[in-house]
């Protein structure tokens, strides 16, 4: 995973420099060739129609209750219906929670999936896992986030990366796994690119889009045609197929941290203070607007961490003691937060004609016990929750899937992680029997055999 840090270093997550960067990048360590990666590309464009299609999948770390936001139970007893009343959304389809005004506003956008539910361990990181890439890893084996996978086979459209992940990866949430947000076995030269940096703060921008004063571009020339003599002096290897990927990882690097068009795509100060204002100058709010600025400049998939740790922030992860949040809390900090950045992105997508081509997916890793605890907040419970969906060919102002009187158990529709990523596939126009060239270069389905997408948001 490429860092961009405000300190003039770039490192991969592995601890390469910058000059390792600069001259090393290669699938073959996963076991992938060039024919391996063209025949691919080619089996999961379904045509070419779909190279316009593009994602922006907001994920809600620490998990928003149910209850509280987009399955109210009004009819259930006070400890497990929660504080909040329900309203009804634009065009009245269903109700959601009252501090979601905006989203109410343009409910009939997005659609909310009721029946989401795993079965794996109600910690964080498994949950991440499953809900980005389709899978729970095990084995050794990491698959790819759903973004690395759209990089992968369909590459970059401009200048600038196919995956962008704003504002950071995610950190600690207390399980010490992997949370499914690189490449996986498809390698390094897919991982998403990453901002590391707060958009909302004061003159943002992102250093590393423009040769750092340690190398200069006269430096980078040089090291441009250095390489390409070595290249033509190893007899052999230039015509190898490691050699050609490896050149098209240089080549990559070399025009991001050039490129003009990168550097404009990153730069809020374009937008008026109103847009900006629209949005909110909160670090969601900002991430949010450059999520659009990306998909309009070309990007294929933004991911964007509504948090970045559980810890010591208040966040969706509502236990109700310290250092995690209380009902309370979501409501007076995070929803207003939330849902002003949310509705601007829908109205501004819709507004300049982005959302018919641009699915925007709100997802979490679990759900919320349905009886309020002890301390005034939920705990963890995979067994239901909610995920919702606009624009990508989703119909707007319906639910899919229903949940038991007391939220704690889909009862119509259920719907697992490796449907909702199937969803983002089928958004994407790829053929569900694609097989990618897996660990070892062994065939990996990219979905297992009977995965269905959720073709009732369709």
């Amino acid at each position: 995973m490429l860092n961009i840090t405000g300190r003039g270093t770039a490192q991969t997550c592995d601890g390469l420099s910058r000059r390792d960067f600069l001259q090393v990048g290669s699938l073959g360590a996963a076991g992938v060739t060039l024919a391996d990666l063209e025949r691919a590309r080619a089996e999961g464009q379904a045509n070419k129609e779909d190279d316009r299609k593009s994602v922006i999948m907001i994920f809600n770390l620490g998990a928003p209750s149910q209850f509280e936001t987009f399955d109210p139970k009004p009819e259930a007893p006070a400890e497990i219906r929660g504080p909040f009343k329900p309203i009804p959304v634009a065009g009245g389809g269903f109700n959601i929670s009252e501090i979601f005004p905006g989203h109410a506003r343009n409910g009939e956008k997005f659609s909310v999936v009721r029946s989401c539910f795993h079965t794996a361990a109600a910690v964080h990181d498994t949950g991440h896992q499953m809900m980005q890439t389709g899978r729970l890893f095990s084995g050794g084996i990491n698959s790819p986030h759903a973004g690395c996978v759209a990089s992968y086979l369909q590459g970059r459209r401009t200048d600038l990366p196919s995956h962008v992940i704003l504002p950071e990866p995610m950190g600690p949430t207390g399980g010490n796994l992997p949370h499914g947000q690189d490449a996986g076995f498809l390698g390094k030269a897919h991982d998403p690119f990453v901002l590391m940096a707060d958009p909302s703060k004061k003159n943002f921008r992102v250093p590393d889009l423009q040769p750092p004063k340690q190398i200069g571009q006269a430096r980078l020339d040089r090291r441009r045609r250095l390489r390409k003599i070595v290249d033509e002096t190893v007899k052999g290897f230039e015509a190898s197929e490691n050699a050609k990927l490896l050149d098209s990882s240089f080549q990559a690097a070399f025009r991001i941290i050039t490129s003009e068009q990168a550097r404009a795509a990153f730069d809020l100060s374009k937008e008026p203070k109103k847009v900006r204002d629209r949005y909110g100058m909160t670090r969601f709010g900002q991430c949010c607007l450059l999520s659009r600025r990306l998909i309009e400049a070309g990007v294929r998939f933004v991911t964007v961490n509504t948090f970045l740790t559980v810890f010591n922030e208040i966040t969706w992860d509502i236990h109700g003691t310290k250092p995690f949040t209380s009902i309370e809390g979501m409501r007076d900090i995070v929803a207003p937060m939330y849902d002003r950045g949310y509705s601007a992105l829908l109205e501004d997508l819709d507004e300049r004609g982005l959302l018919e081509d641009t699915l925007v997916c709100n997802l979490s890793e679990f759900g919320r016990t349905p009886r309020i605890n002890p301390a005034g907040g939920r705990d963890h419970w995979p067994q239901c929750w909610s995920a919702y969906f606009a624009g990508g060919g989703v119909q707007g102002g319906r639910t899919v899937g229903r949940s038991d009187p007391i939220g704690a158990y889909p009862v119509e529709r259920p719907v697992s992680p490796a449907n909702v990523v199937a969803t983002i596939y089928k958004s994407l126009g790829y053929d569900l029997e694609t097989v990618l060239p897996g660990p070892a270069g062994r065939p990996f389905p990219l979905v297992n055999q009977g995965t269905d997408p959720i073709d009732e948001l369709f």
